[in-house]
């Protein structure tokens, strides 16, 4: 329920500029979520989401710069996302591994204990497998959910 709670918030700010949690509940609520002030403070905290201004001088979410950056590298160097045991293997295009684990490392990813980058392959080691499968499944699902 928290995650796809989470991507429904991540889908919320993308197509409208949302300025308070009072406004980020109703709009939970209007696809189906329920959530309380609290609940959305620690979802918040946990996407790493921040209050921006944007070209029209309005306060809204968004996501920090960093996991935009990261987000455009992904889309952009990463051809596939696997694991084995608790280490995540992201393959990219040659030359852009470095740059992409930069953007990686700047963006705090739960679980994550350190990442190496060759040419053309990153490691992520993550504490558990349990903590692989869900980096897996994120990368997979909200950096490039069309693959």
């Amino acid at each position: 329920m928290k995650n796809s709670r989470h991507e429904a918030i991540l889908e919320i700010i993308a197509e409208q500029p949302v300025t308070t949690q009072e406004q980020m509940i109703e709009l939970l609520t209007e696809r189906g979520y329920k959530a309380t002030q609290a609940t959305l403070s620690r979802d918040v905290q946990h996407l790493n989401l921040v209050k921006k201004r944007d070209e029209k001088g309005i306060y809204r979410y968004t996501l920090p710069a960093a996991a935009v950056m990261e987000k455009s590298l992904f889309e952009e160097a990463v051809v596939s996302v696997d694991r084995a045991m608790n280490i995540v293997v992201l393959k990219c295009r040659p030359g852009m591994a470095q740059g992409t684990c930069v953007a990686i490392d700047s963006v705090n990813h739960d679980g994550v204990v350190g990442t190496i980058a060759g040419d053309d392959t990153i490691f992520i080691v993550v504490r558990s497998e349990a903590d692989a499968k869900k980096i897996v499944k994120k990368f997979k699902t909200e950096l490039f959910p069309g693959r």
